[in-house]
């Protein structure tokens, strides 16, 4: 992803190391409380693997990291893109919501006309 201007290019390098800085503070407490086992699947991780295993934010929210890690938990890179996809489903499909699918009804007959297609003459 190239940006338009040398300004935007810098911008967006200061707020990807912000970013990298926060995620890193909160991944290197997570694995410091919790056993490195996804939460899911119940994987172990170890050694190279480990960067396999990331934190999941229960209530999505990524800014809320409560000091006792009560907002993480440890999941593989399926599991958790696994998690986002059920969120992202529930979020779409909920009842009320203004982005939920309607489903049209059918007027269509395909077999209107076999009666008279059947009719032996």
């Amino acid at each position: 992803m190239s940006s338009s201007t040398p300004h935007t290019a810098k911008l967006d390098r200061i707020l990807a190391d912000a970013q990298r800085e926060r995620e890193s503070g909160y991944r290197d407490k997570a694995l410091r409380m919790y056993p490195h086992v996804c939460g899911r699947c119940a994987r172990e991780f170890a050694g190279k693997r480990l960067s396999e295993l990331t934190v999941h934010h229960r209530d999505h929210n990524h800014d809320n990291n409560p000091q006792d890690g009560s907002n993480w938990e440890l999941l593989c890179l399926y599991c958790h893109d696994n998690e986002h996809s059920r969120y992202t489903d529930q979020q779409y499909y909920a009842e009320g919501s203004t982005s939920s699918p309607t489903i049209a009804k059918a007027t269509h007959n395909p077999f209107a006309a076999l009666a008279g297609l059947m009719k032996k003459d």
